[in-house]
């Protein structure tokens, strides 16, 4: 995503919250709904593919597009400075591109429910309240469809009648940083980022044999929204 993306959003909130900064203390007890728009922009570090040829053909591994869905976090906090979040989306939605041949693999759909520790700095104080988070995600992959370019390559390439994709889910570590910035003492814009760590091995399954590769995705997500304190 753009930085300067973020540049208008985040000077309106700011002008907004100058006029109400002394407002939304947050305090053991409390409840946070947040909800906005989260972008997935993996990093992807992928695995040579190896086909079964005479002699093999390698490709370069394969490359993965972004994708923004709904976001939806709860946040209890369990003191002043510390909050339990648990987040969830719909689902993202991923085409895979085959680098060196040039062609789409195949497009897959993943959901990525997160539970994280937050820490408040200013937790208890009125104004901004920025966060740092940790947590553990997992990722559950779905809906896995091959193209019909793949399954061309591979007939011409192997020989292969039949081709399947599949993707194994996920469980690695989440990190964050985000502000919730006040307008009243219930509402405020958020903005947050995540880094994901993300990793699967993909399975190409055809009627003449399964070739497999490691993809690390350990995606950015970028989230805009507004939250709800209880």
């Amino acid at each position: 995503m753009k930085k300067r993306a973020w540049i208008s959003p985040l000077l309106a909130a700011a002008g907004l919250a100058m006029a109400t900064g002394n407002v939304n203390a947050y305090e053991a007890g409390d409840w946070i709904v947040r909800a906005g728009a989260a972008t997935v922009a993996p990093d992807e570090k992928s695995d040579s593919v190896v086909l079964p040829t005479a002699p093999a053909t390698v490709l370069p591994g394969v490359s993965v597009d972004n994708d923004t869905q709904l976001s939806l976090m709860g946040i209890y906090m369990v003191s002043d400075s510390l909050g339990l979040e648990v987040l969830a989306a719909t689902p993202f939605s991923h085409n895979i591109q085959l680098n060196g041949a040039n062609i789409p693999a195949g497009d897959t759909k993943h959901l990525p429910p997160t539970v994280s520790l937050q820490w408040y700095p200013r937790g208890g104080s009125q104004g901004w309240q920025p966060y740092l988070g940790l947590g553990l995600n997992y990722t559950a992959f779905f809906s896995e469809d091959p193209s019909q370019e793949l399954a061309d390559t591979l007939g011409a390439l192997l020989g292969a009648n039949r081709v399947g994709l599949q993707l194994e889910d996920s469980f690695g570590l989440a990190a964050q940083a985000g502000v919730d910035i006040p307008l009243n003492d219930q509402w405020s814009v958020n903005f947050g980022v995540w880094w994901v760590d993300i990793d699967t091995t993909a399975k190409v399954k055809t009627d003449v044999g399964t070739v497999k590769f490691d993809v690390e995705l350990d995606p950015m997500v970028y989230n805009i929204g507004i939250a709800y304190r209880f």
